[in-house]
C-alpha cells in the first residue's frame, strides 16, 4: 500500500510504503528505479507491518516491488503495474 503527500515547501512527494500483508516475514526490503533497484530494508512496526519513507520526485513515476525474506512480491494496491521483461510485472507509483 503508498500513500503520497506533496510537500510544496521542499517540492518533493513523500511516498509511504507500508506492507500490511506479510506480518510473519523476517524481512521486508524495497527496491525499485529510485535506490537503482538495491533492496533497502523496511522498518517493522509494532503491528507487525512494514513501512518506509521516501522522498520522491513529483511528476515521475517509479518502478518498484518488495522483497519478502528473499522473495519478490508486488504491490497489489499500487497506481498500476508494468511488464519487467522478466515474465513478471512491476508495481508503479506516479507520484
Amino acid at each position: 500500500m503508498i500513500t503520497k503527500k506533496f510537500v510544496n515547501s521542499r517540492q518533493v512527494s513523500k511516498v509511504t510504503f507500508r506492507v500490511d500483508f506479510a506480518k510473519q516475514a523476517q524481512e521486508v526490503e524495497l527496491a525499485g528505479d529510485f535506490n537503482d533497484w538495491h533492496p533497502q530494508a523496511m522498518k517493522r512496526l509494532k503491528t507487525g507491518e512494514y513501512k518506509l519513507n521516501l522522498n520522491l520526485t513529483p511528476g515521475q513515476s517509479y518502478q518498484y516491488r518488495y522483497r519478502i525474506d528473499g522473495k519478490w512480491e508486488n504491490d497489489w494496491a499500487a497506481d498500476r503495474y508494468i511488464a519487467n521483461g522478466m515474465g513478471s510485472d512491476n508495481s508503479v507509483v506516479d507520484c
